[in-house]
């Protein structure tokens, strides 16, 4: 599949926002709080590998804030303009929590290690010195991400099931076309940046061999079971000499 980037697609379709509606929208804006969008702190750029078919390459902008120190949650869009589409979301965490996952787990997480080192992820705007404080230590930290809108497809819409994402992990992988697009627009040489960051320390155990989806595919699936009822379990009657 050809890499398609993010601004060729079609419009979300569907009626035009109406004036009421923006009044409306205006007036909760200003009673409501947003507390959780308020703390997102940053903006990373990179590429996501669909698990399943790495030739499936999208640009990712992560809005990310920090639960603590070794946790980080991020909203995946697919452009930094105000009308992008939100279309996953990722989860970053330090290396020892990642070593403290369960075996059948870790094949969800992704490493950073090399798309930072690389100079692929950046922070658009963002000063060097600045943007090497905190790639310095998202050098040192996995990821897992979901994505629920096949915008390179072309859907309109956030179709089918939620896909499982990966990171570059090598040379060669990222379509040549999709990183000089990425170059142009935002003013960065990822060359460049690679020769800055050769000194940038990586995961002090190595990359993990079950991380990356350990080597091999991975795919979501939908399948049919046997759905629990809702609802209060039946009681059982009350004895009457306690009614």
């Amino acid at each position: 599949m050809e890499p398609v980037h993010a601004s060729v697609l079609p419009d979300v379709p569907g009626e035009k926002t109406k004036i009421s509606t923006s009044i409306v929208d205006t007036a909760s804006s200003t009673m409501q709080t947003f507390g959780p969008p308020k703390k997102i702190h940053q903006h990373l750029c990179v590429f996501h590998l669909y698990a399943d078919d790495m030739t499936r390459q999208v640009e990712a902008h992560h809005y990310c804030c920090h639960l603590n120190e070794e946790m980080r949650q991020c909203l995946i869009y697919d452009r930094p303009e105000a009308d992008a589409r939100l279309i996953g979301v990722e989860y970053i965490i330090t290396e020892d929590l990642f070593l403290t996952l369960p075996d059948s787990e870790k094949p969800l997480w992704h490493s950073h290690e090399y798309e930072v080192k690389s100079g692929v992820l950046f922070m658009p705007g963002v000063p060097g010195t600045v943007e090497r404080q905190d790639l310095d230590k998202m050098a040192k930290t996995y990821g897992k991400a979901i994505h629920f809108w096949q915008v390179d497809k072309g859907d309109e819409l956030p179709l089918g099931l939620p896909h499982v994402m990966m990171a570059l992990t090598r040379d060669g992988q990222l379509y040549p076309n999709l990183a000089r697009d990425m170059e142009t627009r935002y003013g960065v040489t990822f060359e460049k940046e690679r020769m800055n960051r050769s000194n940038m320390e990586g995961l002090a155990h190595g990359i993990h061999p079950k991380a990356n989806a350990a080597g091999i595919g991975l795919k979501t699936v939908l399948r049919e079971i046997e759905c629990k009822p809702s609802g209060l379990p039946s009681l059982e009657p009350v004895p009457r000499d306690l009614v």
